[in-house]
C-alpha cells in the first residue's frame, strides 16, 4: 500500500536562523508589521510503499534521522496523510 508522508524539519530552539531573520525583515519591509517572528524549515513529501501506516512512519523516521535532518541543530515531525 502506498502512503503519502510528510517530514517537516525545523531548527532546534536556540539555533540561529539567518534565513528566517532575512525573510522576517523582508516581510516587515513589505508592510507585514504584525508578523513578529518567523523561522525557516524544510518540507519533504515521501511516497512510501509499506504494509501499514506504522511501517510508513517508521521508514520516514529512519530517513529523517539518517539524511533529512541534522540531529545536532534540527528537529522534525512526521505526518502520514490519509
Amino acid at each position: 500500500m502506498l502512503f503519502n508522508t510528510v517530514v517537516r524539519v525545523y531548527l532546534r530552539d536556540g539555533v540561529l536562523d539567518p534565513q528566517g531573520k532575512t525573510i522576517g525583515q523582508a516581510l516587515t519591509n513589505l508592510g507585514f508589521s504584525n508578523i513578529v517572528n518567523i523561522s525557516s524549515g524544510r518540507i519533504f513529501t515521501l511516497a512510501i510503499n509499506a504494509e501499514s501506516e506504522a511501517d510508513a512512519k517508521k521508514t520516514a523516521q529512519q530517513a529523517a534521522e539518517r539524511l533529512l535532518a541534522n540531529p545536532v541543530i534540527e528537529r522534525f515531525d512526521i505526518e502520514v496523510l490519509r
